[in-house]
């Protein structure tokens, strides 16, 4: 997938510039079509720049907890299989 040349920080200050001014102005400003404006819109919503980071942070800690949670659930299934051979 590309990368972005903006973090979803900056497309939140390009989107709150736009609700201020004319999107076609925001989107000459800073290089973009007004459809990217828009799907950034669609996507963000009515969003800070401080809310997408704590989303980021969460999402992160999201993912940190299911790997924890697949490893055990592994590990549980590893001693049933021991237990049950055993004897």
């Amino acid at each position: 997938m590309r990368k972005s040349r903006f973090t979803e920080e900056k497309m939140v200050a390009v989107l709150r510039e736009a609700d201020r001014t004319s999107v076609a102005e925001a989107a000459k400003k800073h290089q973009v079509s007004d459809a990217t404006i828009y799907a950034w819109r669609k996507h963000f919503g009515q969003m800070e720049a401080n809310d997408v980071k704590r989303l980021k942070a969460l999402e992160l800690e999201n993912a940190r907890l299911k790997k924890l949670l697949a490893e055990r659930d592994l590990d549980i299934e590893v001693l049933k299989e021991i237990n049950a051979k055993k004897w």
